[in-house]
């Protein structure tokens, strides 16, 4: 029996970044993309390419591009719970579920949609529900990571020790 996935069930299956990129920019154009995803490389000078490289640098907004290409370009219905926790590349589709027409999104649509995750957010901020916001997470580039040996020692806080206290006063000699 093969243990493998389907993953001839995935409309993601067989299609590279740049295609999927291309398709919803040709189909909702950079704006409505922006509007909907909040991706700034769908906003600040868009282009296809620079899309493409800054999603497979960044895999939350990768995952987040690929959910929009699956769940409103391809109207397929929401995923079960199990299937959500998965990336969306690696979701299997029901055979019975073919994808449909793409949606049809506005401006107006996005903007409510924007003020609905508004709301929703200050109600779990009241309720103290409160998760990680992606701009709160720690970075894991170089400025917000240093390595141990730039990492401020603990005793660096102290006062300057004495010079009996030093541990390499007999090699200064």
């Amino acid at each position: 029996m093969n243990s493998e996935p389907n993953y001839q069930n995935n409309p993601l299956h067989g299609v590279s970044l740049k295609q999927l990129v291309s398709e919803i920019v040709n189909h909702y154009g950079y704006e409505i993309l922006y509007a909907y995803l909040n991706i700034n490389c769908f906003k600040t000078n868009p282009s296809i390419e620079a899309a493409v490289k800054f999603l497979k640098k960044a895999d939350w907004a990768r995952e987040k591009v690929e959910g929009f290409y699956l769940y409103q370009f391809k109207s397929l219905p929401r995923a079960s719970a199990e299937q959500f926790e998965l990336p969306p590349r690696d979701r299997i589709v029901p055979p019975e579920q073919q994808p449909g027409p793409p949606a049809e999104l506005s401006l107006e649509d996005a903007e409510r949609l924007r003020e609905k995750r508004a709301r929703k957010a200050a109600e779990h901020d009241r309720n103290g529900d409160r998760r990680p916001r992606p701009e709160a997470r720690p970075r894991s580039d170089s400025r917000s990571d240093p390595s141990p040996r730039s990492a401020p020692r603990a005793d660096s806080r102290r006062a300057p020790a004495a010079a009996s206290d030093d541990p390499w006063a007999k090699w200064k000699k």
